[in-house]
């Protein structure tokens, strides 16, 4: 018996439009692959971070830059890569205070997801990703 899995990938400018648009192909793409509603909660959130992060911190300084955001499931998991054009590594903020409005997308992604990295693409620029278990 085979697995079936899915991938779904889209292209966004590196804008602050660029969160929004990714958290509507998360609840669109996931919806059709029939993904319970929690997940699809839990995936958006995650998927939300890791666009706004490489929107605010990494591609505002490549003029045209893009992100891109691909998700692939399987029947035990949901991975969410957002690849961004710069070579800097993600940055979990593990020391924020309280009141802070930013700086806690990693440390969200690290709560709610199975696992997250990043590694660096060969042709420059990296990926980030986070696995959300589905079961």
């Amino acid at each position: 018996m085979t697995t079936e899995h899915y991938v779904s990938t889209l292209e966004l400018d590196a804008k602050a439009e660029a969160t929004p648009w990714a958290r509507r192909h998360v609840r669109d793409v996931l919806s059709a692959w029939q993904v319970a509603d929690e997940r699809i909660d839990t995936t958006e959130l995650a998927v939300c971070e890791l666009v706004s992060n490489a929107v605010q911190h990494f591609a505002p300084d490549t003029p045209g830059a893009h992100v891109t955001l691909t998700l692939r499931h399987d029947e035990s998991q949901v991975i969410a890569e957002v690849a961004d054009p710069s070579d800097h590594p993600p940055v979990a903020n593990t020391m924020m205070s309280e009141d802070a409005e930013s700086g806690r997308g990693l440390f969200i992604v690290g709560e709610i997801s199975k696992e997250w990295d990043y590694y660096l693409l060969p042709t420059g620029g990296k990926v980030v990703w986070c696995i959300i278990a589905l079961v």
